[in-house]
């Protein structure tokens, strides 16, 4: 009982929000419905970035020098020609472990309230610290990444230009998250739908959006991302909690970082932005399919058995969600 009342919290009011706003935005409209307000908003261009900054966290992010044996690089886990992850449930670290979670998606990522599937992280620096440091991930030093970069005579020219002096350690984070804030996926479909195309969108994804209000993944997943901006626990309505003794203690989630009870099985919402093209999903990577995913999420999180109809309805609509990348739509894997 203790989680179902914890959910109908959460859930109650985008039920109401589903029932009061079901013609969707575009759609013909009267004059008393005229002002209804979508819990998902488009997104924008990125904003005014440097574009010397741009260019350089770029490099940064492809470059292998950035890890200790330079064997990784930030783009060997997060491809942009794959949605800015992997295709691997979870990848394997430096000293041969594997890693707690998922690689989640780099694009939209400074549209995130929190960083990382603990939300342990309240900035893109922060973050990016964390990963360069973490002896199994890149497993660097910073007197060691310094002075690698200020040895290379094009790192050492553009950062001189760039920054106005020799590399440093807030200049190498300035420079990545400056790079991971321009990697925004404007005008997918849905956008264009929320601007008033309604054609820009299939019938079985405008019903997709109907039935995502109505059940109440609006709830968590809103916003201009789709998510990111709020914790929930996973597995409200099924699933065991997980055993502080699990081998994994990545499915802790929260807990991890807080040790307070409460917060296990407790995660950052992901973002859906894009979704169709970030398989496997989940914090450990359970499925491959966004058909399952999508099961998965109304049995756990929302008590529901949906139905083939609802669930291929969904998809349709979480397909609309892809948007393009410097001008170009990412590509779909299905």
């Amino acid at each position: 009982m203790k989680a179902i009342s914890r959910a109908a919290v959460v859930l109650i009011p985008f039920l109401l929000w589903g029932l009061v706003s079901g013609a969707p935005q575009g759609a013909a409209q009267t004059d008393s419905d005229a002002q209804i307000v979508e819990p998902i908003t488009a997104i924008a261009p990125p904003g005014n970035l440097e574009p010397d900054k741009v260019q350089l966290g770029e490099m940064l992010f492809a470059d292998k020098q950035l890890s200790s044996k330079g064997m990784l690089a930030c783009l060997s886990c997060h491809d942009l020609s794959v949605g800015g992850t992997v295709r691997e449930r979870r990848t394997i670290g430096y000293d041969g472990r594997t890693h707690r979670f998922n690689a989640p998606s780099i694009f939209n990522v400074g549209l995130n309230y929190r960083l990382g599937w603990r939300g342990n992280f309240t900035s893109l620096e922060l973050q990016n610290e964390a990963v360069l440091l973490d002896r199994n991930l890149m497993s660097m030093t910073w007197p060691e990444l310094i002075a690698r970069l200020r040895a290379n005579r094009w790192y050492a020219a553009k950062f001189k230009a760039t920054y106005g002096r020799e590399v440093r350690r807030e200049d190498v984070l300035n420079a990545l998250a400056t790079y991971e804030r321009s990697l925004v996926t404007p005008d997918a479909p849905f956008d264009r739908y929320l601007s008033g195309k309604i054609t820009a969108i299939s019938g079985n994804a405008i019903n997709g959006y109907r039935i995502f209000k109505q059940y109440g993944c609006a709830s968590c997943h809103q916003g201009v991302n789709v998510g990111g901006n709020v914790f929930q626990k996973f597995g409200i309505f099924s699933g065991a909690e997980p055993s502080l003794n699990t081998e994994n203690d990545g499915n802790l989630g929260r807990w991890t970082v807080t040790h307070s009870l409460s917060d296990i099985g407790v995660f950052r919402v992901p973002s859906l932005r894009n979704v169709e093209l970030t398989a496997p999903y989940f914090h450990d990577g359970r499925t491959d399919t966004l058909d399952e995913a999508v099961r998965i999420m109304g049995r756990t999180q929302l008590g529901q058995e949906l139905s083939d109809r609802e669930v291929e309805d969904l998809v349709n609509f979480l397909e609309t969600l892809t948007g393009k990348y410097r001008g170009k739509s990412l590509q779909s894997t299905r």
